[in-house]
């Protein structure tokens, strides 16, 4: 009978039942729950890995870009690799794997 009066005493308490009633809806209920924190965590987590990647990426694509304003060399070079040009007098080999 100890227990029951112990427990009833505790539900009497108005400071806690609202306590309680509080961090149950900020915890599961609330526009901003606990998961809802955490998905938003794991998305901004993912956001800033991109933007290194990418910021990376300007940094190669602006060195390739002025290399390619500076050489005339790699400028050809290019040429032949991402356009497959030749020069006159060249015979031009594609060779291509087997896909499997």
């Amino acid at each position: 009978m100890k227990v029951l009066s112990f427990i009833a005493s505790i539900l009497k308490n108005k400071f806690l039942l609202a306590t309680s009633a509080f961090v149950i809806w900020m915890l599961f209920f609330d526009r901003n729950d606990v998961f809802t924190l955490a998905e938003r965590n794991r998305e901004l987590r993912s956001l800033k890995e991109s933007k290194q990647y990418y910021t990376e990426e300007i940094v190669h694509e602006r060195k390739v870009s002025e290399e390619l304003k500076s050489s005339p060399a790699t400028i050809e070079k290019y040429a032949r690799e991402k356009y497959l040009m030749k020069r006159e007098n060249e015979d031009l080999f594609i060779i291509q794997q087997a896909e499997n």
